[in-house]
This record gives structure tokens, sequence and C-alpha cells, in this order.
């Protein structure tokens, strides 16, 4: 079982990839709205497993990816943007996010994303 932080400042997309998430590989222990309050909840928690938002008030994603791998390098991040800028997303990816995944997604998407991000990790 990995332990995962959900970082999104949507209600709605934390409760949807919280309620998405595979219950048999995957143990919520965070909602975060913004990449401030995530890097306050990562410290105090420790998740294998953080999905991310990069468009957020106060911290956006990509600061907090770059914050987070610092304090946990083997950490692993899944981008979850509605963003059409491939570009952003790259750049997520080059300051240590593992995989993205676009929004809107369905269950099957978002296991498939999570699975994939983990591979080799399951206990």
């Amino acid at each position: 079982m990995l332990d995962v932080m959900i970082v999104d400042d949507s209600n709605i997309i934390r409760r949807k990839i919280e309620r998405s998430a595979d219950r048999q590989f995957f143990n919520i222990v965070a909602l975060a709205r913004n990449g401030l309050e995530a890097v306050d909840l990562f410290q105090a928690h420790r998740p294998q497993v953080v999905t991310m938002d990069l468009t957020m008030p106060e911290m956006d994603g990509i600061e907090c990816v770059e914050r987070l791998v610092k304090i946990d390098p083997a950490v692993r991040i899944l981008v979850i943007s509605a963003l059409s800028d491939v570009e952003t997303g790259i750049l997520a990816l080059e300051r240590g996010a593992r995989g993205f995944l676009c929004k809107p997604f369905d269950d099957e998407q978002l296991n498939g994303a999570l699975t994939e991000l983990v591979e080799g990790l399951h206990d």
C-alpha cells in the first residue's frame, strides 16, 4: 500500500482523485489546496506518491514539485493538469515530476497513470 497526497486547488478534482484511486494499492493520506499546504503536509505525512495540479494560488505546481523533490528525491509525482500547454508539463517533468495526465480524465486513465508511475514500488 502506497501513501498518496492529492494537490489541487479544485475541491471537485481532489475528491474525484480521492474516489477514483484504487484503494487496493493507494492510501490517501493528505489533501492540499495549493503548493504551500502541500509542502507542509508532505513533511508531515511523507507520502511516496503525489498528484499535482500546476495552476494553483500561493505556490504553483512547478515550484511545489521542485520543493518536494528536494525534501525527498524518491517521491513519485504525477502532474494532473488541464493545461494544453505541453511546455509547462515538460518543465514539471524536468523539475522532478515523473508522469503527466491531462484533465479531464476517467478512473481508468488515473489508475493507469498511477500504476505506471509506481511500478517497482509495491511491497
